[in-house]
């Protein structure tokens, strides 16, 4: 049959075209596994994990924090059994809280890294929904912005404490004040190590060149909030500025950001960092018993500074 010229076929009103179909013996079509040799999968990123050989075929192992094992694990453990059944392999998982290396092994180094893709893609899914654990950050409490601070404080509680919502519980505590780069999630010692070497790393790369070795002096001054509409204001912020004018301090937070982002300890937010300081914030309130709310200033989760 030429295949331009197929034969055509009329059910029910309508004209189907009849394609040829040629089998073909696949080298592989017998093996039940899911990848079946070191030569398939070849769109798999081989090269992106390390996979060590041994006498029973296939390893690689990943550092995974112990709070993520559970969604590794599943409902009764029907996550990692589906993981091992479709591709083959083995998974050991450490004790729940108990700070390890999450083992893969199997027959073929396909099958291991194809293992290896879907838990990281796991993980990166479930890391998302986490709450941030850190952030990182320039403080703002030196002690000449702390007296202004509270002046500050002082005239807008004279002025406005009869308004509905204004309370002196809605203010930033003055030794925490600071400039929010970013938040992280980072689950373990290790993580949070990384995380301060990184740090480390930037400061002798480009911060202190830009810094010239020297403080940056910058101005607090002035107030903005973070929404369209004043009636719904929940967010109150010092704006910052260098007092010589230039860029250095926003060029730093940016590239630091950069860092943190390109590291994978950061997700990327915006396309660059705005610089702010918090001075009143609804979460801060305090409710009519007298308990701090679970957001408060004083609960914060740990901080990086810079």
């Amino acid at each position: 049959m030429d295949i331009l010229r197929p034969t055509l076929i009329r059910i029910g009103g309508r004209v189907y075209r009849k394609n040829l179909i040629q089998e073909q013996a696949y080298q592989h079509e017998e093996e039940e596994d899911f990848c079946a040799g070191p030569s398939d999968c070849a769109d798999e990123p081989c090269d992106a994990f390390v996979v060590e050989e041994t006498g029973k075929g296939f390893q690689c192992k990943v550092d995974v924090p112990s709070p993520l094992y559970k969604y590794i694990i599943g409902k009764k453990g029907e996550t990692k059994k589906r993981l091992e059944t479709e591709t083959r392999t083995s998974i050991s998982i450490p004790k729940p809280g108990v700070e390890g290396e999450i083992v893969i092994t199997g027959q073929h180094r396909s099958s291991v890294i194809s293992a290896r893709t879907r838990i990281d893609v796991l993980l990166d899914s479930f890391r998302k929904k986490q709450p941030f654990t850190h952030f990182l950050s320039f403080a703002l409490n030196q002690p000449a912005i702390q007296e202004k601070f509270l002046q500050f404080k002082e005239e807008v509680l004279e002025k406005c404490s009869k308004d509905h919502g204004v309370s002196s519980s809605l203010f930033q505590n003055p030794a925490k004040l600071h400039l929010t780069l970013g938040t992280l999630v980072l689950l373990n010692e290790q993580e949070i190590q990384k995380a301060c070497d990184l740090l480390q790393r930037c400061k002798e790369d480009f911060v202190d060149q830009i810094a010239g070795g020297k403080p940056l002096t910058v101005e607090v001054a002035g107030v903005e909030y973070m929404n369209d509409d004043p009636a719904m204001t929940d967010v109150l912020y010092a704006k910052v500025h260098m007092k010589d004018g230039s860029d250095r301090l926003q060029v730093i937070a940016d590239q630091l950001v950069e860092r943190f982002v390109a590291s994978g300890l950061m997700l990327k937010e915006w396309d660059r960092v705005k610089l702010h300081a918090t001075v009143m914030n609804t979460l801060f309130r305090k409710d009519p018993s007298g308990d701090a709310s679970a957001h408060s200033a004083d609960s914060h989760p740990g901080r990086m500074w810079d």
